[in-house]
């Protein structure tokens, strides 16, 4: 049987002109968003709650959000969130990626990222990592969950930067650039929209910032990641969070 949704009818109507046009909204369209009826299994957590959480331990460890954003599903039970930190690092913006479901869909998790200064380009160290099981029971503490979790991707900053250092070292011949293009759409090394394959190339070998007019590996991320703003937010951002892990493997 599948459990019923409640929405509010105060705030449908209010949201529903961002979210079901594959935009990206804020954190005050997060609160009153629906949820399923509890179960004796399972406990639906609202994304505004876990957001709430991830702030204050952030705060806690003296971290600010500077700016943050959220893409949800058609019916907003699945929600991908990128919040960028006031901490910069080898020439970026942190940041961190969260995802939360209350279809079951997929657990609640988070990751390490960064944004690119100069073009606002959104990148991120790995997949997300889960930090709990898909579901949710009555006896589950959110906010002890998410301070060990924030603990976690704290320590995971200082590795991320040594990884981008390594990026802008890395010269790339054309030939290997564009393997790696052909890897990644043709082979089918990350699951991305073929048509993006031209956009990644005009990136990389026509760049539109001078910062990233040298063949190298950071220059080929940044079109990779430039590229994927082309896609709804639903889709890009958890794209986003695989690419390291594809270019990690050309390293």
């Amino acid at each position: 049987m599948t459990a019923e949704v409640h929405v509010p009818e105060v705030v449908r109507p209010h949201v529903i002109r961002a979210w079901e046009q594959d935009r990206l909204v804020g954190r005050q369209d997060l609160i009153g968003l629906p949820i399923p009826e509890a179960t004796r299994t399972h406990v639906p957590i609202p994304h505004a709650a876990i957001v709430e959480s991830i702030i204050q331990s952030l705060a806690f460890r003296n971290i600010e959000v500077e700016r943050d954003e959220y893409a949800l599903s058609k019916d907003a039970m699945r929600m991908f969130g990128v919040m960028t930190l006031d901490m910069q690092q080898s020439g970026v913006k942190l940041a961190m990626g969260l995802r939360n479901s209350n279809d079951k869909s997929f657990s609640l998790a988070i990751t390490v990222g960064f944004r690119v200064i100069v073009c606002s380009n959104l990148m991120f160290s790995g997949d997300f990592t889960a930090v709990v099981a898909k579901k949710h029971t009555k006896n589950f503490e959110l906010g002890d969950t998410v301070a060990v979790a924030v603990e976690k991707m704290q320590r995971g900053f200082e590795p991320m930067g040594r990884r981008i250092d390594a990026w802008k070292g890395h010269s790339l011949p054309d030939s290997t650039a564009k393997n790696i293009i052909y890897a990644a759409f043709i082979e089918d090394g990350l699951p991305i929209p073929k048509h993006l394959a031209k956009v990644v190339h005009r990136h990389y070998f026509d760049p539109s910032y001078p910062e990233f007019e040298e063949r190298t590996m950071w220059s080929l991320q940044n079109a990779f990641t430039s590229s994927l703003k082309e896609l709804e937010p639903m889709k890009a951002i958890p794209l986003t969070a695989k690419l390291a892990g594809f270019l990690e493997k050309w390293n």
